[in-house]
């Protein structure tokens, strides 16, 4: 009885070692269908055949606000388009993170636009028998402005295109109809005036009552001829002053979206022979920079998906945008990056009582409900990695009492193991993170290793750098005795002590240069067990996926120089992403959010490419360490029009035959050479 007892045992252990090792072995990636194409001019376009029914959702940013729109057809073309408009810095009482006021607007709230006295009906494709006329959807296309091109009647009388976007500067969202004649007659159209105003409870709202206005421009009748236009607009906007309103000049507004996505997108130019990955990198720039908003606290990066505004996190913001914006080129990104460092400044103690993880209400108010979920170690990591590829030795003074404090505040944290406590994790609790969890010390450490780096630049005693090398030393040795271990048969980590189950957060240390364990860790992320159609499962067995971890796991196996694996991961979701059912940018999570498009979760999928594809690592004010990761199928790649370090420059990597690879800096009318073989480090100097 007791061999047949071992027998089973040895049988249930073996086959759970030859399940992991075939886990290990499957790269099978799901079937993608795209729904979007895309154009010459790098926007997408899906073009309304029947794949239907179908409704996605985006969001899009200006200073002042934030335009989410819900769209789609159902089984029977009937169109649909919800609008919600979110004002950051209208806000009432009392102050918390999700008092901005919000409005929703739907068609059937739309003016009424008529064509030969015939009323348009957005509610049917085909035209009905009492004189009103279909709508009928033909394509939708993003690239930062969401245009939806439409006809209407039967034989086509009009072609209709609407498009929706946000105010740069102002509070403020437009949607423009342009009519064009497409008969071989005289047509008159017409949209009637129409001016309709909310106001809020004057007792809730913080300093007045606000309003909320939906008016027109361009109302009346115009007479069209064959091939002729007309235009039309509907503008949403939030005031204290409802008597005083500012011109609304819609083309001149959409003039001026224009140039800020196109300012936003002119630096940091990928070029790869993947036109995917080079047009995901292309939106995620845009949606990662577009969404800071101009608040009596400063610029700030919001994450938005109708909850998050006005406001900062130590994840969100310190963690996985910023170290993104030293890299940008754009100038109210950085601005961004050094007023959140600022505002988390202003909590540090004598006492080491944790920074709040959240500064809310335009600096008014914190959030601290999930208590330290690692806060410091966000900090420290994202502000030092931030402060030495900035390039800026002022910024960087400003910056290192924060990332002192906050490496003291973890060293004060470490337990009798040698590794840092903190009550939460980022998903702050959603999930088990025990009483010290991975992402914690794995951001501590390179915290520490960034400052020993970024210390003697600014002239600090040796001995306090000396310091944060030791401890970054034996944080590393730690973080293997603690964490290490075998999880459902792969040597990885464990998330927390006592965890048996597979988390997606055990690709971190392959983001910080750990790769004691990359084989293992790799394996077990690619597996079936964490892998899904969306990315990492945030736990094994679960259908929850948040794209942060996905977004890390991606860069960090190009960093731990599994490149080839990486990349079919990397294509695969970049694809499914840009081009599949909910596009054009990385997401939040699900089920949580319905995969809102959250604002920093674009800036994690750029460095897959700066840190991850062309391995720059910061060690200097100008300079880098550049560990390039070639795809065999490629003979070269670029990033240009690089705005780090203190410089603007190129960075180009081709191959030099087997196994050997060329690095090219180009900065100005000087260019800079090296060879390297494949998987090794170039030191950088500008």
């Amino acid at each position: 009885m007791k061999g047949d007892l071992i027998h089973t045992v040895v049988l249930i252990v073996c086959m759970g070692i030859m399940q992991s090792f075939s886990y290990a072995q499957q790269r099978v990636l799901p079937k993608q269908t795209d729904r979007w194409g895309i154009q010459e001019d790098g926007s997408i376009s899906w073009v309304i055949k029947n794949e239907l029914p179908h409704t996605d959702h985006i969001e899009m940013a200006g200073e002042k606000v934030a335009l989410w729109v819900e769209y789609g057809l159902d089984s029977n073309r009937k169109a649909k388009i919800s609008r919600t408009v979110v004002f950051p810095t209208f806000r009432m009482l009392p102050d918390g993170t999700r008092t901005h006021i919000s409005y929703s607007f739907q068609d059937n709230e739309l003016p009424r636009f008529y064509i030969n006295n015939r009323l348009l009906d957005f509610s049917i494709e085909k035209s009905g028998k009492s004189g009103t006329l279909g709508y009928s959807v033909k394509k939708i296309n993003h690239k930062g402005i969401m245009k939806v091109s439409a006809e209407t009647g039967m034989p086509v009388l009009a072609e209709i295109e609407r498009s929706l976007f946000p105010s740069v500067d102002r509070p403020m969202a437009i949607e423009k109809f342009v009519f064009t004649n497409k008969s071989d007659k005289e047509q008159t159209i017409s949209m009637e005036y129409l001016k309709r105003e909310v106001r809020t409870d004057p007792s809730k709202s913080k300093v007045q009552s606000h309003s909320v206005i939906m008016g027109t421009r361009g109302e009346g009748n115009r007479i069209l001829q064959p091939g002729k236009s007309v235009t039309f607009a509907v503008y949403y906007l939030a005031t204290d002053t409802p008597q005083d309103i500012e011109t609304i000049n819609p083309d001149l507004e959409e003039q001026k979206r224009v140039a800020r996505i196109a300012e936003i997108q002119a630096p940091l130019k990928l070029e790869t022979p993947d036109n995917i990955l080079n047009t995901a990198f292309e939106f995620a720039k845009l949606r990662a920079t577009e969404s800071i908003y101009k608040t009596k606290g400063g610029y700030m990066h919001g994450p938005g998906g109708l909850a998050y505004y006005a406001a900062i996190w130590a994840n969100d913001q310190a963690e996985y945008v910023n170290p993104y914006f030293a890299f940008s080129g754009d100038r109210i990104a950085n601005q961004s990056a050094m007023n959140s460092y600022r505002w988390f400044a202003k909590y540090m103690n004598p006492d080491y009582k944790p920074i709040p993880s959240s500064i809310v209400a335009e600096g008014d108010a914190v959030w601290k409900g999930a208590g330290d979920r690692g806060d410091q170690a966000m900090i420290a990591y994202g502000a030092s990695r931030y402060a030495l590829a900035n390039g800026n030795i002022n910024s960087a003074r400003v910056l290192w009492p924060l990332i002192e404090w906050c490496l003291e505040f973890s060293r004060r944290k470490m337990n009798n193991e040698g590794v840092v406590n903190s009550d939460k994790d980022e998903l702050e609790g959603r999930f088990p993170a025990g009483k010290a969890n991975l992402a914690t010390n794995t951001l501590y450490y390179d915290a520490l290793r960034s400052a020993t780096l970024l210390g003697p630049l600014l002239g600090k005693p040796k001995a306090q750098i000396e310091g944060y090398r030791k401890q970054a030393d034996a944080l590393k040795i730690n973080i293997e005795k603690y964490f290490g271990g075998n999880v459902e048969g792969f040597e990885t980590y464990k998330y927390y002590e006592g965890n048996d189950v597979l988390r997606a957060w055990i690709c971190l240390p392959l983001t910080v240069g750990i790769f004691d364990r990359k084989k293992g860790t790799i394996d077990a992320l690619f597996s079936p067990r964490l892998w899904t159609a969306d990315g990492l499962a945030t736990q094994a067995g679960k259908d929850t996926f948040w794209d942060r971890s996905t977004l890390y796991a991606l860069r960090g196996v190009l960093e731990a120089g599994d490149t080839e694996k990486a990349m079919d991961f990397i294509k695969y979701y970049s694809r499914r992403r840009l081009l599949g059912d909910h596009v054009p940018y990385p997401v939040e999570a699900y089920p949580e959010g319905n995969q809102r498009h959250l604002s920093a979760e674009s800036g994690l999928y750029c460095r897959i490419f700066t840190e991850g594809l062309f391995g720059m690592r910061p060690i200097g004010f100008n300079s880098f360490n550049c560990t390039p990761r070639m795809p065999k199928t490629w003979d070269r790649f670029a990033l240009r029009n690089i705005h780090s370090f203190g410089n603007v420059f190129d960075l180009e990597i081709s191959r030099a035959g087997k196994d050997k690879l060329i690095i090219v800096v180009k900065k100005g009318d000087k260019v800079y050479k090296y060879q390297v073989k494949e998987g090794a480090t170039q030191l950088i100097r500008l």
